[in-house]
């Protein structure tokens, strides 16, 4: 199994984990962050996908 990732907004700091997904914004749990489609956005404030930054939790 590869190690998960935790990606963080660059706006305003919501973490993306990809173990736990985001099930309430339609991303599985497990869901690699490059499967995560190129048009989501941010739940908190709308940001692009463009805009996280992986960092280590």
């Amino acid at each position: 199994m590869t190690e998960t990732k935790t990606w963080m907004c660059l706006i305003c700091g919501w973490i993306y984990d990809e173990s736990v997904g985001s099930e309430e914004h339609g991303i599985a749990p497990g869901t690699a962050w490059a499967d995560v489609p190129m048009n989501w956005t941010c739940p908190e404030c709308g940001a692009r996908k463009e805009d996280f930054e992986m960092v280590q939790i």
